[in-house]
């Protein structure tokens, strides 16, 4: 039988690409089909180190009937090991993040962006097949010269939406009754933390006095932007808001669980799980329309188009919130969203990108 390497850059619970690898990985298992997870180590993304194995050694290991799989996401060693093993190889690609966000605020990963987007480039030959967890990604393939990537939508996690709460955190985000907006994401430029908090400022000004803006998602690297972002929240005079940092998985559930509003205004994403936890939570979801965003709502949610004002859109999401119909009706379309999105054969669709 052969075993599936799966190749990622970084490792970490939480992380979008890192829970596709375990439930690639677990349904292989489930399937009587072997696989572990490689990445390059030590590196300071990894994170429950004995989940997976270094790659530097799987060239020596690898068989010939064996499938390495790589989740290209970013300048990574996986890269460049990639393209002369010996085996069948399958291209996952989850984009890259535009170099552009993050010139001023952080060169140095604007750099590894840059590096990251000419690695794509140079595997446009390197793989058996090549796919893409949205359309829209499969799109930046083509424009850098892939032929026929085909979509794999990102695999999701069937708890979404059930487990234990954290406690402490549930009675803190309830203790006073305020009106709770969320979002979950990393503090980067591209998912324009300052357009939400100016939408934020607007909804607590104008609508609902009594709200609280709970950002959840890690500030490693972008310490100057969360720096910019919490200047923005004085400036505007918004109170109650929460930086939680990373958050473990009780406590992130814990998050959506006491949410009235999911409110993602970023500017780039290649999927956006998010979304799918916060409909798996019955939570309205108020989204710009940018990347693919829009191709993961699918008809679901309220999104914004480009031009929407701050004071327009913070309207909106109180109009839905006040109104108990208006918001049975969104999620009502949110949740016949998920569960088109669950009905899939995952098995199926994997053993097509796998060649099985």
């Amino acid at each position: 039988m052969p075993i599936l390497h799966q190749l990622v850059a970084g490792f970490r619970r939480g992380d979008a690409i890192s829970n596709e690898a375990l439930l690639i990985r677990d349904l292989c298992a489930a399937h009587g089909l072997e696989s572990d997870i490689r990445c390059p180590l030590p590196n300071a993304f990894v994170h429950d180190r004995p989940l997976v194995r270094d790659v530097e050694t799987l060239p020596a290991e690898v068989r010939p009937d064996d499938i390495a799989l790589l989740h290209l996401s970013i300048g990574s060693r996986c890269n460049r090991i990639f393209p002369a093993l010996p085996c069948r190889k399958v291209i996952l690609y989850h984009n890259v993040t535009p170099p552009r966000f993050f010139e001023r605020l952080n060169p140095s990963t604007s750099q590894v962006l840059e590096d990251g987007l000419r690695q794509v480039a140079d595997l446009r030959d390197a793989a058996d097949s090549v796919w893409a967890d949205s359309a829209f990604n499969a799109a930046e393939l083509r424009g850098m010269g892939y032929r026929d990537p085909k979509v794999l939508p990102l695999l999701i996690d069937e708890s979404f939406g059930t487990g234990p709460l954290a406690a402490d955190r549930v009675e803190r985000l309830t203790a006073h009754p305020l009106t709770n907006i969320l979002f979950v994401g990393r503090l980067a430029p591209n998912k324009r933390h300052d357009r939400l908090l100016a939408v934020f400022a607007c909804y607590q000004r104008y609508c609902n006095p009594a709200s609280r803006l709970v950002v959840v998602g890690g500030s490693g690297g972008a310490e100057a932007y969360k720096a910019l972002l919490l200047g923005d929240a004085y400036v505007w005079a918004a109170k109650n808001v929460d930086f939680t940092e990373f958050l473990d998985e009780p406590n992130l559930r814990a998050c959506y669980a006491t949410a009235h509003a999911f409110v993602c205004m970023s500017d780039h994403e290649g999927f956006c799980a998010p979304l799918l936890e916060a409909m798996a939570w019955h939570v309205p979801v108020f989204a710009w329309a940018a990347g693919a965003v829009p191709e993961t709502l699918d008809g679901a949610g309220v999104l914004f188009e480009q031009g929407t004002t701050p004071e327009a859109m913070a309207e909106t999401i109180h109009r839905v919130l006040s109104d108990p119909a208006l918001r049975a009706a969104v999620v009502k379309r949110q949740d016949e969203r998920l569960a088109r999105f669950r009905a899939r054969d995952a098995w199926a669709e994997l053993r097509a990108v796998l060649g099985l």
